[in-house]
């Protein structure tokens, strides 16, 4: 960023108070009488109905619209291994986005845990308080069992979004590309160029959607992941190939699908000269991708270019699901966010890129015009009816599962 961009950064989160979130009354607390009952003796009755029917607790009390944004600071945006505390503009942020996009509180927790063990165990002792969590930046392996044995100890929905809410807008804006570039998911040749928690959770949304295991090849900092490797860890071994391909330069070759979760510049244009016919690149590195938009267009006039930059067409952004996952799951009650809700997420992203762009989108953006296309493939953050498509699918997958715990709302489909 320019020395500017960096001290209007600072200034953001200082002024005019430090941070970016604050807690609100949200009742009367002015007269005798208000104070009474919202402490001693009043807030006696609520105790005891919740001793009762821990139920009770989303009745009388903000646990269910109330989100925990959990880090350890292990893998901080693209900066790494920070520490805790220096997660905590990331989880403010993220606090933040679940507010403005789904009218969810949410508060941040950075943890000091010596172990992965110790952060569980940290979690699963304070997940009462909360609806859902919403794990983020912490590294993998650690993430993968964090989030496995978290979701067996505890009965609200726990989600790591740096894997699933990635996969989740990825595989949307992936089907769409592909149905533009004339071609299926389900035959797609896919170089993953990166092995970590984004590039597992994608990789294996996208078999869930419809793509063969055996079209994908997954590359790490030692080259293409292969059955004849040893010492891969579980999540690398799902996606060894058969194969003699052994470099990003072998496997690029005749493929369809690019997608990058790795670093910056790490594709060239001699590569991407070499996929096939109408390629589809998603280079997610931030903030410099693995090819700049400009050198892939100049490469390939067919290309389908998708970025995790908001200056560039075809943004891969989280807050296109996590707000409205997390909503859609919660107004139900679902104990879990399972493979079917994502999917379900997945078709209501897809699907709502195909509408007619409405004007609040035209005005965000400063646009005359946008339509369905290799330009547009994926909704853009400021479309309003994201949490009436995705809050649904998500909620009426939950039910259809078996995992939701109330029916749909009456106000439901939202708005």
């Amino acid at each position: 960023m320019s020395e500017d961009m960096k001290q209007a950064a600072l200034d953001y989160h200082e002024f005019p108070r430090p941070g970016k979130i604050s807690v609100e009354l949200s009742t009367e607390a002015e007269s005798q009488l208000d104070l009474s009952l919202a402490y001693s003796p009043g807030v006696a009755e609520p105790v005891r109905e919740i001793a009762k029917d821990p139920e009770n607790a989303y009745r009388y009390t903000a646990k269910g619209n109330l989100v925990a944004v959990i880090s350890n600071g292990s893998a901080i945006l693209g900066l790494g291994d920070l520490g805790p505390l220096a997660s905590k503009p990331v989880m403010e942020g993220k606090a933040l986005l679940f507010k403005r996009f789904a009218g969810l509180d949410s508060i941040d927790i950075e943890v000091d845990a010596e172990s992965p063990q110790a952060f569980i165990d940290t979690v699963a002792r304070i997940a009462d308080t909360f609806g859902g969590i919403n794990l983020e930046d912490i590294k993998a392996p650690e993430c993968f069992e964090i989030e496995r044995v978290l979701i067996e100890r505890c009965n609200i929905p726990v989600f790591h979004d740096d894997q699933h809410g990635t996969a989740i807008v990825t595989a949307a804006g992936m089907i769409n590309a592909l149905e533009i570039a004339g071609k299926k998911l389900e035959e797609a040749s896919i170089v993953c160029l990166g092995a970590g928690a984004a590039a597992h959770a994608c990789m294996k949304l996208l078999v869930n959607m419809g793509a063969k295991v055996e079209n994908i090849y997954m590359i790490d900092r030692t080259g293409v992941i292969h059955s004849g490797r040893e010492n891969l860890t579980p999540e690398k071994a799902a996606f060894a190939s058969e194969t003699d391909k052994r470099t990003l330069d072998d496997a690029i070759d005749g493929a369809d699908v690019f997608v990058g979760l790795s670093g910056p510049n790490l594709l060239s244009g001699e590569q991407l000269s070499k996929m096939a016919a109408n390629p589809v690149v998603f280079a997610c590195a931030n903030p410099d991708p693995e090819i700049r938009p400009e050198l892939a267009h100049e490469t390939r006039d067919d290309v389908i270019m998708a970025t995790g930059r908001s200056d560039f067409p075809n943004q891969v952004n989280n807050v296109l699901g996590f707000p409205f996952i997390f909503r859609g799951a919660m107004d139900v009650r679902a104990t879990a966010i399972n493979e079917e809700m994502k999917a379900a997420a997945v078709r209501a992203l897809a699907e709502l890129a195909k509408e007619p762009v409405t004007q609040e989108v035209l005005d965000a953006y400063g646009l005359d015009s946008l339509e369905f296309g290799s330009d547009y493939i994926i909704p853009k953050a400021t479309d309003s009816r994201l949490l009436g498509a995705v809050s649904t699918a998500v909620a009426q997958a939950a039910i259809d599962t078996g995992v939701a715990r109330l029916p749909l709302p009456d106000n439901y489909p939202l708005s």
